[in-house]
């Protein structure tokens, strides 16, 4: 069984955030706190090796946790950081969350370490309805693969999986977990709700 001891995770905060603005997402205030914050509060508890993959203000992520950025450039989008935290990490898997998830549910990781088999290669949760492939776990195996596929100039996160051995984690009794800000309105409106 894998523990969780034996993954790093990265937060990802190294996209443009259009949808926010061009604002870097991680930064947004919520409740007073940067959402960057919000989701380290959840998931530090969980993990001994984090990470954030950034792009810019670098020195701020840098308070928080060791920070990494793409080796890709003309943003390759969530790809991006999940190759620089293959890259980068210490562990043999590599887990990954957006900086905007601040519901993370408090056994995520060991969810996720929990169905990992001999044969997986990627793991990805699915909430019942949907599934939510930037909240995923890779073996560092998986890189060459990666970098091909970004080289080739491929960006779908799905079409990756769909070439490696992909497995899903259950999280139908917590679809909340995946809650993401994409727009002011989220934002404003979440934070209403969870002031």
């Amino acid at each position: 069984m894998l523990l969780p001891s034996q993954t790093s995770w990265v937060i990802l905060a190294g996209g443009q955030a259009s949808r926010m603005g061009g604002n870097d997402k991680g930064l947004i205030m919520l409740n007073e706190k940067p959402l960057i914050e919000h989701v380290l509060e959840r998931l530090s508890p969980q993990a001994e090796h984090v990470l954030i993959n950034a792009n810019r203000n670098h020195a701020f992520y840098a308070q928080y946790a060791p920070v990494i950025s793409d080796l890709f450039e003309r943003y390759p989008g969530p790809l991006g950081g999940i190759h620089a935290g293959l890259t980068y990490a210490q562990t043999d898997w590599v887990g990954f969350i957006p900086c905007d998830s601040p519901l993370l549910s408090d056994n995520f990781v060991t969810r996720f370490c929990n169905a990992v088999s001999t044969e997986s290669e990627i793991l990805v949760a699915h909430d019942g309805h949907h599934l939510q492939p930037v909240f995923t776990l890779f073996h560092r195996r998986v890189l060459p693969k990666l970098e091909a596929f970004l080289m080739r100039g491929d960006r779908k996160i799905i079409l990756l999986y769909d070439e490696c051995h992909t497995e899903y984690v259950d999280f139908s009794d917590s679809p909340s977990c995946f809650f993401n800000l994409n727009t002011p309105q989220e934002l404003a409106q979440f934070g209403a709700l969870h002031s």
